[in-house]
């Protein structure tokens, strides 16, 4: 059974006087991300995408380097666009994404609505899983189109946040190419228990 899995990018590097899509890996972002060099959900993926967003795109240059792939990027799989508020502490960015999941009809001060985000990020998948050959599929994005999309595919409530754990660098997993859910969101250096193949 060929799998789908959508990894989460790990902590970044915050700066409010940049905006959020130019967000580099922190040094604990990069350092987890080179602790899966021996990974063994890694071992069969046969190609890496990721958002076009700096912090998935430096975690899908890593992760390609360890499997000897040429990552991609694809904006279509970009965060919710937030441009309307930019940079918010952290309390108030849980507001917001509270406001986000609970009505995905309505957009929080601005922010991209949760429907478009799993429409627009949805239809990415289904391309990518289309175009994509044999072995496993990594799409590397973020935390709150990866939840809209694992909503999705298993109808968990996104009113519920079954959102992935603080700090990021979590994996959700579907089947190959029916994108039947395998499991919710798991720390990125538990996925292999997580999985059975």
């Amino acid at each position: 059974m060929a799998v789908l899995r959508y990894l989460s990018h790990p902590q970044v590097a915050i700066d409010p006087n940049m905006p959020v899509p130019d967000w580099p890996l922190s040094d604990q972002g990069r350092a987890r991300i080179a602790a899966l060099a021996d990974a063994p959900w890694l071992a069969a993926t046969s190609a890496v995408v990721s958002s076009a967003e700096v912090k998935a795109r430096e975690t899908a240059a890593m992760i390609a380097a360890i499997l000897g792939l040429p990552p991609r990027s694809d904006p279509a799989l970009n965060e919710i666009d937030r441009s309307s508020t930019g940079y918010v502490p952290h309390d108030r960015h849980e507001a917001l994404a509270d406001a986000f999941f609970a009505d995905p009809q309505d957009s929080a001060e601005g922010w991209e609505r949760a429907s478009d985000v799993q429409r627009r990020g949805m239809t990415a998948i289904r391309r990518h899983v289309a175009d994509h050959g044999d072995g496993d599929l990594l799409i590397i994005g973020h935390g709150g189109i990866g939840t809209m999309c694992w909503c999705a595919l298993s109808g968990d409530d996104p009113r519920r946040r079954p959102d992935q754990p603080a700090g990021g660098g979590a994996v959700w997993a579907a089947s190959l190419p029916d994108l039947a859910p395998i499991h919710a969101w798991q720390p990125m250096e538990r996925v292999a228990s997580a999985v059975r193949r």
